[in-house]
């Protein structure tokens, strides 16, 4: 045991912070659609223009310059609309800061694996912990190779690292290259524009709490009403009082409607956007706005009902019930989805998986769900699995964070509190001591059906497997109890053994008379004495 890693204690997650809703921005004419295009390129082209700034000022930002470039932006917009562009560009230079350090600890992992397997001699096999040498000579110098490249590149990191130095494209540097390959993309240059002129507009406010419906920006009446706040270079589109446009149609939210009106009526913050589908032709409106977090339940308390352990992978989710004492009970759930197409295809997936999963929970009455706190941000390289290709493509497929994400958003609404474990050993251990023992000749217990008792039974606190060793100074319960399933207090769990029909001895086995009278003689001497005692039985006849 002294070769495994310390396991870390399961933990209630936290439920969500906030609340986004989305509908559609329907009976739009032709010249909302106008005002709309010019009003996103408008605000798009200094959202740039303040990103800009923001990368060349690089990590001597402060307060003081963020008040200077709102200044900036003021005359060209308005001071909310201001205040919206430099809160955008913050975040994106945050996240884009983020994305930078984990790309430079991807680099270093990726040098420090190269380098230990060219350490090794080639053709040297590897442990589970560890791949080892690379299979031939041909392999060993072109790695050889790509750690200089490696090297290079993890150089330059490191300098933009210290530097606070950003490489960021408003639109996504994707669709950026895609325009040097239309053919491939199957996409025209009057396409290609469309989608990069949208992905580069600007149409979002934050919220103001006191404000008339909670923003003076983009405002959104109770019954719908949809308002803009126009940029001064724009007023003399505006076609309702103090420069603001309002649109043709009404908007309604089928998903916590009632919830965005309560916060509209009381007027407090919710944020607002409007963006371009071009794909599907057409505008969508978002809600969002900060709840409380929920206060989450004690894990004693969660687990008072039982537990679901839910073993993520890449095509489905196993599952199944436990009771109060860790056995499994009924027969383990699966729940499929199709990771492949689009993002959206996939989100919905992933939604339908986990809205079935949520209805089982609350049939069976059951208030805690497992699920492993999974992440493979060191594991998926490909330096550390540069010929398992297929593996690299179902590990990196896996939706943990989000899956993850939209369970406890979902879960916070059924009040069913999610339990995250460790993951170390589920998989291993709940096949060595669950699958054989749950499979029979009606049900096929998989090793993944096994893993969620796993991972069920660790968010409870007890181990995986399902006794302890026997005695080992003779096989019965002289030296205590074997079994872990349930504590020693809890009535009958040591009850009688059920009887085995049959004479209770030692030297012969339980339906030894029956077998014996109906099993026919295999051997000469069976069949000699049978002959000597059919002619005794005449001669006594006689």
């Amino acid at each position: 045991m002294g070769g495994l890693r310390e396991l870390a204690a399961p933990f209630v997650a936290l439920g969500p912070s906030g609340v986004a809703v989305r509908t559609r921005l329907g009976q739009l004419t032709a010249g909302d659609v106008e005002v709309l295009r010019r009003v996103g390129a408008h605000l798009g082209t200094l959202a740039s223009r303040d990103l800009k700034a923001r990368c060349r000022d690089g990590l001597g930002h402060d307060a003081g310059a963020w008040a200077v470039r709102k200044r900036e932006l003021t005359p060209q917009s308005s001071a909310r609309w201001a205040g919206a562009i430099t809160k955008a560009t913050h975040d994106q230079w945050a996240l884009a800061r983020r994305c930078q350090r984990a790309h430079l600890q991807s680099l270093e992992a990726g040098v420090r694996m190269v380098r230990h397997r060219l350490s090794l001699p080639v053709g040297s096999k590897g442990s589970k912990k560890a791949p080892g040498g690379y299979r031939s000579r041909r392999e060993w110098h072109a790695k050889a190779r790509r750690l200089h490249v490696l090297e290079d590149r993890l150089e330059r990191a490191r300098a933009d690292w210290a530097a606070g130095t950003l490489h960021i494209v408003r639109g996504g540097k994707h669709l950026a290259r895609t325009r040097h390959h239309l053919p491939a993309a199957q996409l025209s240059a009057s396409q290609w524009r469309e989608r990069w002129e949208a992905a580069r507009s600007l149409l979002q406010a934050d919220g103001e709490s006191g404000k008339r419906f909670g923003n003076e920006t983009l405002r959104v009446s109770p019954d719908g009403e949809v308002s803009i706040k126009l940029p001064a270079p724009l007023k003399g589109l505006a076609n309702a009082p103090h420069g603001r446009y309002i649109l043709t149609g009404r908007i309604r939210f089928a998903y916590r409607g009632q919830e965005w009106a309560d916060r509209v009526a009381a007027n407090r913050a919710v944020a607002y956007r409007i963006h371009h589908d071009v794909t599907r032709g057409r505008w969508y409106l978002t809600a969002s706005w900060q709840k409380p977090v929920t206060r989450t339940l004690p894990l004693t308390a969660a687990l008072a009902d039982g537990v679901i352990g839910v073993d993520t992978n890449a095509d489905h989710l196993a599952a199944w019930r436990l009771d109060t004492h860790g056995n499994p009970t009924g027969h383990p759930r699966r729940f499929t989805y199709d990771l492949t197409g689009t993002a959206g295809h996939r989100d919905a997936q992933i939604r339908h998986a986990l809205t079935r999963l949520l209805h089982w929970a609350k049939t069976c009455g059951v208030t805690a769900i497992a699920v492993e706190d999974l992440d493979f941000t060191a594991e998926k390289t490909r330096e550390k699995h540069g010929g398992r290709k297929r593996f690299r493509q179902l590990i990196s497929g896996m939706p943990t964070g989000r899956l993850r994400a939209r369970l406890t958003s979902m879960a916070d609404q059924t009040g069913i509190t999610v339990i995250a474990v460790d993951p170390a050993y589920t998989s291993r251990w709940g096949a060595q001591h669950w699958q054989k023992p749950l499979t029979s000749t009606t049900r096929r217990t998989t090793r993944h059906d096994a893993a969620s008792i796993a991972i069920g039974r660790r968010a409870q606190g007890y181990p995986v497997r399902r006794r302890t060793a026997p005695p080992r100074t003779h096989q019965s319960d002289g030296c205590g109890h074997r079994t872990v399933q349930a504590p020693p207090e809890t009535p009958g769990r040591e009850g009688p053994r059920p009887r085995i029909p049959g004479p209770r001895t030692r030297s012969v086995p339980p339906d030894t008379e029956r077998t014996r009278a109906t099993r026919t003689p295999n051997t000469v001497r069976d069949v000699r004495s049978a002959q000597e005692r059919a002619e005794d039985s005449l001669l006594h006849t006689e």
